[in-house]
């Protein structure tokens, strides 16, 4: 806990007892402005995923004009990345969330009034889904990188379960409502609040405090920032390892939820509602998940969070089947909450071991390949329904997600990687009356010897 304005010996006449209050001491500024501004964008985004969607079909639009939008949004996120974590390690943090913020609320706010006033193209909405992808292709890097600088001390796998918790709500909450509002008001009100609430993201993210991040140290320039963060990223196999491994895992996963699972509600569980529920049951289980985490610290983090992907591999088992509606909703429900498990165990654990200087290009390489397989697998998904079978398919990705989690068990570093815990003295009190974060500490190979440390759609 944290004593807010402790007067120094001698001065006790200065702050009377009365002013000193008590709060979680990974509960500080930044972290609090980083989850209201994450909560707000989460809500706003994933219902305009929705009205995006209804806008291209109320323009006359058809589902392969869906997915070409779509598609315009996910390009720039893959091509972009890599850089955006550069610009994040070499720009405040802050700043580039800010700026990637604002670009989001023009291209929403153009997107919707194109909607709203009945004339919105094809080209337009993929060129305007395109700036968004771009704005979130620099937005990924510097957020995740400032939420991971921004907690300290031997609770931040808590403060993470915390945050991801508070948006996996957000998320239930804003698909929801989103839907509910194109129903009443139609698609361009909706994107019309997403750049709203875009806007109120970056005016929050404006007030955060970078004054506890070291200057970054000049570098030899775009090129020479991207090889470092290579350089950080291909030494430590237990983060290319499970990078890899959630590059196939999110490739074969996301073809099966997109692609196999409508089809399978169609044919076999009686419509899009079922399959909504167990989408849903899903969501409910990520934030069931996040709430176990605030109370279960694995000392063993990635070995447990990766012994918590093999489930991931029931969904697509389930459907193959295909089981009934209520066994797929406890499936999914059950693979919400081990997924969730592996999501904050991954935080704390880059937390621990990454610098802080380069975090964010690190998160680059993780949400280049956690992505970049994605678009592959989505193409190919009805070239091998058809040559295989859709049951053979299912299977087919459930047992590729068996196969690469084994084969990441196998790295000494995921089953040996353990949290570590620090002990800190001289932690003085800073002027807004919290207590000052400590410097991390180094391992002996140089890494950051913080205690503890647990990404993202």
């Amino acid at each position: 806990m944290h004593l807010a304005s402790r007067p120094p010996p001698g001065d006790s006449h200065r702050v009377p007892t009365t002013v000193l209050r008590r709060r979680p001491d990974w509960a500080g500024r930044n972290y609090s402005l980083l989850t209201a501004a994450a909560v707000v964008t989460n809500l706003g985004s994933h219902g305009a995923l929705i009205a995006a969607a209804f806008a291209v079909l109320g323009a006359g639009g058809d589902g392969g004009d869906v997915g070409l939008v779509a598609a315009a949004r996910t390009l720039p996120l893959v091509l972009f990345l890599l850089i955006g974590g550069a610009v994040a390690d070499r720009l405040p943090r802050h700043r580039v969330m800010v700026a990637a913020n604002a670009l989001n609320c023009l291209s929403q706010a153009a997107f919707a009034a194109l909607v709203l006033a009945g004339e919105a193209q094809l080209w337009q909405m993929m060129l305007l889904s395109a700036l968004g992808g771009t704005g979130q292709a620099f937005f990924n890097p510097a957020a995740e990188g400032m939420l991971l600088s921004s907690v300290e001390g031997e609770q931040a796998g808590r403060a993470f379960a915390v945050f991801r918790m508070a948006m996996h709500g957000a998320t239930l909450g804003g698909a929801a409502l989103g839907g509910a509002m194109v129903a009443a008001i139609g698609p361009g009100w909706v994107l019309a609040a997403d750049a709203v609430a875009f806007a109120v993201a970056a005016a929050l993210r404006a007030f955060l405090d970078v004054k506890h991040v070291p200057p970054r140290t000049p570098g030899g320039g775009m090129l020479a920032d991207l090889r470092e963060g290579w350089r950080e990223f291909a030494g430590r196999p237990w983060l290319w390892g499970i990078v890899v491994q959630f590059s196939v895992a999110n490739a074969v996963v996301g073809a099966a939820d997109a692609v196999y699972g409508p089809l399978v509600a169609r044919d076999h569980l009686g419509g899009a509602a079922p399959w909504g529920v167990a989408l849903a049951f899903f969501g409910g289980g990520t934030v069931v998940g996040a709430l176990l985490m605030t109370r279960w610290q694995p000392r063993r983090m990635l070995f447990v969070g990766t012994l918590c992907v093999f489930p991931l591999a029931l969904p697509s088992a389930a459907l193959a089947v295909p089981v009934p509606a209520a066994v797929l909703c406890a499936v999914m429900f059950v693979t919400g909450v081990c997924l969730e498990v592996f999501g904050v165990s991954w935080m704390t654990a880059l937390h621990q071991e990454i610098p802080e200087e380069k975090l964010s290009r690190v998160s680059a390489y993780d949400w280049f390949g956690s992505v970049a397989l994605v678009p592959a697998a989505m193409a190919l998904a009805g070239p091998a329904e058809t040559a295989f079978g859709r049951a053979e398919a299912l299977w087919g990705c459930a047992a590729l997600v068996v196969v690469v989690t084994a084969a990441v068990l196998c790295v000494p570093d995921v089953r040996d990687l353990r949290r570590r815990t620090r002990h800190v003295t001289g932690a003085a009190p800073d002027p807004a009356g919290t207590t000052a974060e400590p410097e991390r500490s180094s391992g002996p190979d140089g890494t950051a010897a913080d205690p503890e440390r647990p990404v993202g759609a």
